[in-house]
């Protein structure tokens, strides 16, 4: 007699080191489960049977239908500041962690559920997701790691047969999303709200095992936590200013220590360029704008440190001014990982440190420009390197004749830059198009994909920007299409929702 080897190897950390941070619990049956889509690339990396997971039982699990051999299913506790005001208690209201694999990489990865139905930490939802959302969070976390950004991503997307009651009646589904972890800002903020010293330790030596474990055992390690995740965070933020990002709900409960991206609810991405774009429709003071982002996450990593303050030894002050001058650090490391990517948006390559204040000029002036004549801010990016092949066209079309002179101003300085580098221009050019994309996520695409899918049972056009999106720096004739921004009716008064 044969055996059905389990579809996930499962070595559940969490649940059997953190007793007491989570509450066990089962996802709810749904009534007709059907596939959406399957990541059979995310399976393999994982070290998973894709042929498995694409089976009646693969469907069961990730429907919520069955609970797979070897998971123990918990809803994770956390608290978090939301806009600014602190909720003691959030915690997974519609997710469970499965739990974890370790994959080709002898990484450990999370399998959780998202829409799996209402946990203890519910507060009031149904703990469901509808298609739409789904979708979204699949085509854009896929989009934000072909782009080399740390992110969360997707193994799987179910319909459920179900309708979900939200503005109106929509079909409902169930992601399964996969993390370097869920622990979040607000994870830790939620056991110190509770003045719950030994949790927070456990806590924090599990992080630190997870994440740092060179960091494990050293009488200071909380602290180089800190500083830890405030690297991660600021490389993160950098990467996001770098591709036009807009998060859109940097809460603290969506702040990872691991420095991935998680929650694509409310978010986009810029089309002109303009740092204070908001496109959440809950964001009615742009807390969360574009240009807010590096400020926000400062905030937020200040309350991971008021969060970590009962662990550090000795007297408050001291670890007072501990904290601080980590804290500090910041702005710097903000400002290293933000020149590193704006260097190779630009084909620069480092050089000494008294270039460092000319080339962040220099990038800093043509985002400038890009605001001052309203130019998308991706094939601003993009176009630039037609330029160095001896075809400006593009580039001058997306200025127009009133932005003519700041443009040759500008790029008579460029120039001359890239000229102390003795490096071919077809090279620098080549080098260009790997850092800057020509296919991202644009809103209007993905709203015209996830109504399809959502109406229409009609999953092609979410399939085809997919496949754009997923090689953002190839560019085609057959893909022109994905290129393309928006008409100016498609970009005016556009807003994103949370999807919950």
């Amino acid at each position: 007699m044969t055996t059905t080897p389990p579809l996930f190897a499962f070595d559940n950390r969490y649940a059997r080191e953190l007793d007491g941070l989570f509450a066990p619990w089962q996802p709810a049956a749904v009534p007709a489960p059907r596939w959406l889509r399957l990541n059979h690339a995310l399976a393999d990396e994982l070290g998973l049977d894709a042929q498995a997971l694409a089976s009646d039982t693969g469907l069961a699990v990730f429907a919520g239908n069955q609970v797979p051999d070897g998971a123990q299913p918990l809803a994770q506790a956390y608290a978090g500041h939301q806009f600014g005001g602190f909720s003691p208690q959030l915690g997974d209201g519609r997710a469970l962690l499965l739990g974890e694999v370790i994959d080709r990489q002898g990484q450990r990865r999370d399998i959780a559920l998202k829409g799996s139905g209402r946990t203890p930490f519910s507060r009031g939802g149904d703990g469901k997701a509808a298609v739409g959302p789904v979708l979204r969070e699949y085509v854009i976390s896929e989009a934000m790691h072909a782009l080399g950004l740390p992110t969360t991503r997707t193994l799987a997307a179910v319909a459920t047969g179900e309708t979900i009651r939200r503005d109106r009646a929509l079909p409902g589904a169930v992601l399964t999303r996969v993390a370097a972890s869920h622990i979040r800002v607000g994870t830790f903020q939620f056991f110190a709200a509770r003045q719950d010293t030994d949790k927070l330790r456990r806590l924090a030596d599990h992080t630190i095992a997870r994440h740092d474990p060179a960091l494990a055992g050293r009488s200071d390690r909380d602290l180089q936590l800190l500083l830890a995740v405030i690297d991660r965070q600021a490389r993160l933020v950098a990467q996001w200013m770098g591709v036009g990002f807009i998060h859109g709900v940097m809460n603290t409960d969506n702040t990872t220590v691991s420095g991935e991206t998680i929650d694509y609810g409310p978010c986009a991405f810029l089309e002109a360029y303009d740092p204070a774009t908001v496109f959440s429709s809950i964001d009615h003071h742009g807390r969360y704008a574009f240009g807010n982002q590096p400020g926000i996450a400062h905030w937020n990593l200040a309350r991971l440190a008021e969060a970590l303050l009962p662990l550090l030894p000795g007297d408050t002050d001291a670890a007072v001014a501990q904290l601080t001058e980590a804290l500090d650090t910041f702005g710097t490391r903000f400002d290293v990982h933000w020149l590193a990517v704006h260097r190779a948006k630009l084909g620069l390559e480092a050089g000494a440190d008294d270039r460092d204040r000319d080339d962040h000029a220099l990038a800093t002036d043509y985002l400038g420009l890009l605001q001052r004549h309203r130019v998308d801010f991706t094939l601003g990016w993009r176009r630039l390197s037609d330029t160095l092949r001896g075809q400006p066209g593009a580039l001058q079309a997306l200025f127009g004749p009133a932005g003519a002179d700041d443009l040759t101003v500008w790029l008579a300085h460029w120039r001359t830059r890239l000229q102390q580098q003795d490096t071919a221009d077809d090279a620098v050019a080549d080098r260009m198009d790997r850092h800057n994309p020509i296919h991202i996520p644009r809103n209007h695409l993905v709203e015209a994909a996830l109504q399809a899918a959502t109406d229409a049972q009609d999953l092609q056009p979410f399939e085809q920007l997919l496949a754009a999106v997923t090689h953002p720096w190839d560019e085609s004739a057959a893909d022109a299409l994905y290129a393309r921004p928006a008409r100016p009716e498609q970009q005016a008064g556009y807003q994103t929702f949370c999807g919950t």
